[in-house]
């Protein structure tokens, strides 16, 4: 007999999944889809791994001081950067998880799961803002230097820390580099709405996310932050690149695959990539500037990462439909013990994020008290994603330990565990 609180808790999660979410280590067959498939029952999609530890590299190198590796970070050559590729794994691996919940337990229940996952990634929000904050308050009164607590954006704490954190527990108050997390809460809240709705038709879920983005930018809907201001990440825009990763995890990347195998898709996404690097290269070299229209740059820009601008939105489809003809899940590189860094970094993506942000602001620390030349701002990005793969190494030895001792519980009892539940 299964008890609600059993159901609720249900089968665990194993392995990579979204940014945050996690996906079953053991999914259920289903048919190939062109942007990324489900993987074949007992095997991993590493491609989802992969890229979002790379997202998680790149937003620690873009979050340092300006060096060396930064330029070899996507927001330098086109509109797009690695906040894109994590909300849309986001989306993608969140339904894939709990779509497959609410298909088999019912809507309740899925929600139930994901409403508990949500608080899971609150409170590690929370855990982080606690933290960085003494990080930050401590260098800061340590080397007497005040323009840390500036830089980082929590002045408004010392002034008032008994307001700033009531703000900063309802999600209105950030300091720098803290602004993922809370954007993905919000849409996760959504989550159990949009499957509901993808359930019924995915495509007018998709239609109503478009819709929503296009009022977002016609009245210029967004979230209020503490103390002014509003927040970087706008959910209200970036629910698009959430709802379009869930709608390709419901079918949606299998109604596309005559679209994206289609060589006209390819070079528009070729020809696309191109303009967007002649672009953002006047932005490095004023030189070129004048080559540039007017009318085309009175057209395009502002370029806004808040609200997702629609060219950034496009670049990130163009990258996708490339990436996706050149690497096929079936690459035998995804073996590589190279590439195995960063994919236990994908598989371990909310510690490694927290991580990375503690060593971001260590690495803007170092290089402002004891050296900011080219040659450590390469020793501590190189230095910062050692430290990042090893933890990865250390979360996954952990699990896997775990893992094995609970099987060899399970085979010695018969039952599960009365933590986990039996049936």
């Amino acid at each position: 007999m299964t008890s609600i609180a059993d159901r609720i808790a249900g089968p665990p999660l194993a392995g990579a999944a979204d940014v945050i979410v996690d996906t079953p280590a053991t999914a259920p067959a289903a048919p190939p889809l062109p942007v990324i498939s489900a993987p074949p029952s007992g095997e991993r999609e590493l491609r989802l791994d992969l890229f979002r530890g790379l997202a998680l590299w790149l937003i620690f190198i873009d979050h340092l001081p300006p060096n060396i590796l930064t330029w070899l970070t996507i927001r330098n050559y086109g509109f797009s950067d690695a906040t894109e590729i994590f909300i849309f794994i986001s989306g993608y691996t969140a339904a894939f998880v709990y779509g497959r919940a609410m298909r088999e337990a019912g809507f309740v229940i899925a929600t139930a799961r994901i409403l508990r996952r949500v608080w899971q990634i609150y409170v590690a929000h929370v855990f982080l803002f606690t933290i960085f904050l003494a990080e930050i308050s401590y260098v800061a009164t340590s080397f007497e230097n005040p323009l840390y607590s500036e830089e980082m954006g929590i002045m408004d704490f010392l002034k008032q820390p008994d307001v700033t954190i009531v703000q900063a527990l309802l999600l209105r108050f950030r300091p720098v580099n803290m602004d993922v997390l809370p954007l993905y809460i919000v849409l996760m809240l959504f989550l159990p709405l949009i499957l509901w709705l993808m359930k019924w038709k995915a495509d007018v879920t998709l239609a109503l996310s478009v819709l929503l983005y296009a009022i977002t930018w016609e009245y210029d809907l967004y979230l209020s932050a503490y103390p002014n201001g509003f927040w970087a990440f706008n959910p209200f825009a970036w629910q698009l690149l959430f709802v379009f990763g869930a709608w390709c995890a419901q079918g949606g990347a299998k109604r596309m695959s005559r679209i994206l195998s289609s060589p006209v898709t390819l070079w528009i996404s070729f020809a696309y990539l191109f303009a967007a690097f002649c672009v953002t290269l006047t932005w490095y070299v004023p030189q070129l500037s004048h080559l540039m229209p007017r009318r085309l740059e009175q057209w395009m820009y502002p370029i806004s990462k808040t609200d997702l601008d629609v060219l950034r939105f496009a670049h990130f489809l163009a990258l996708a439909a490339v990436t996706v003809r050149f690497l096929p899940k079936d690459w035998p590189g995804l073996k590589s013990p190279w590439l195995r860094p960063l994919i236990l970094c994908g598989q371990h993506s909310l510690e490694i994020f927290c991580l990375g942000v503690f060593l971001a602001f260590a690495g803007h620390f170092l290089l402002a008290e004891v050296s900011g030349g080219a040659g450590m701002h390469f020793v501590i990005s190189i230095s910062g994603i050692l430290i990042m793969s090893a933890a990865a190494w250390l979360f996954s030895w952990y699990k896997y330990s775990a893992d094995k001792n609970s099987s060899r519980k399970r085979d010695a009892g018969g039952n599960a565990d009365m933590a986990g539940g039996g049936s």
